[in-house]
């Protein structure tokens, strides 16, 4: 069976990257799109193929998902013998349980819809809520980015640092980075206000006088990360402070937010694409190797546990 890369429109650097990887070029759809906005994708040359989607559902989501899921039926009409969709970056993921009566679990309802389209196969990377798999009807590759991220985040890190949870939801990420990077973990305990804004209340664990590398999954607006550094200076921790994350959403005013933070340096990844409006403390640390090594693997029917999330 021939392995194939389809590349969707919302990462299309990275799907390049991961086909080269793996000794190939992508095919990339034609997206036709009618006036009043509705797309029109068109995916040609998938029958038979053992086929890979690459399409994180990063900003705009709705858009995004929208295609996955067309995409996703076009390779099931073209014929392709199997379909994985690669969504490094998955979007709806903090709507995973209900928090009052008559909400939506807007998390449960995509991936439905994306088995509905035809995909038999999901890879993510560092999703953020764990229930993703709970929830998914297919199975589900969680791969992680935390040992790439330690790498680079840890260069010129004191000794004396302190990895950082901005919530008790990082708290196992933290635990990650810091059994790679051998150091103490401490954890803020945050009240959200709103989307865009959070309260920092209280720091468990030792951090006067010490350095920080702030950790989590996501930055999207900035709010959690500046709470994080504002709570942490008023307890005594040593800046300038780093912060590493997976996915670099930056939505809103998150790029001035962060310049006005006690931060040295930002590492993040290329599950989403980053321009020139970056932080110019920004280092993106490339995941087409690992997304190349783990579609590798699945196409040769060979086990990936050590490239999954919490090992």
């Amino acid at each position: 069976m021939t392995l194939l890369i389809v590349a969707g429109t919302a990462n299309r650097p990275l799907a390049a990257a991961v086909a080269a990887a793996l000794g190939q070029e992508p095919s990339v759809p034609v997206v036709e799109r009618f006036p009043d906005g509705e797309s029109r994708p068109v995916v040609s040359g998938v029958r038979g193929a053992d086929v890979y989607l690459i399409q994180p559902t990063g900003p705009p989501v709705n858009e995004h998902v929208m295609e996955a899921l067309l995409l996703a039926d076009g390779c099931r009409r073209g014929g392709a013998a199997r379909l994985t969709a690669v969504v490094p970056y998955v979007g709806y993921a903090r709507q995973d349980r209900r928090r009052r009566e008559g909400e939506a679990i807007g998390l449960r309802v995509v991936v439905a819809a994306l088995a509905s389209a035809g995909v038999e196969r999901l890879v993510v990377v560092d999703p953020h809520t764990a229930a993703l798999e709970a929830v998914c009807p297919m199975p589900v590759e969680t791969l992680t980015a935390v040992p790439a991220l330690a790498r680079a985040a840890g260069r010129g890190l004191p000794r004396e640092a302190v990895v950082v949870a901005p919530d008790l939801g990082a708290v196992t990420l933290a635990r990650h980075y810091a059994r790679l990077l051998t150091r103490p973990v401490a954890l803020v305990r945050k009240t959200r206000l709103t989307g865009a804004d959070v309260r920092a209340e209280q720091v468990f664990g030792d951090v006067t006088g010490r350095p920080a590398l702030v950790v989590d999954d996501m930055i999207s607006t900035g709010g959690t990360i500046e709470a994080a550094v504002d709570v942490l200076l008023h307890q005594g921790a040593t800046p300038p402070f780093a912060v590493a994350a997976t996915h670099g959403l930056f939505a809103g005013d998150a790029r001035e937010r962060l310049r006005r933070t006690e931060i040295r340096s930002l590492v993040v990844t290329d599950t989403l694409p980053q321009d020139e409006t970056a932080p110019p403390s920004l280092e993106v640390c490339p995941v087409a190797p690992l997304l190349a090594d783990a579609i590798g693997r699945l196409h040769r029917d060979e086990a990936v546990d050590d490239l999954l999330a919490g090992t």
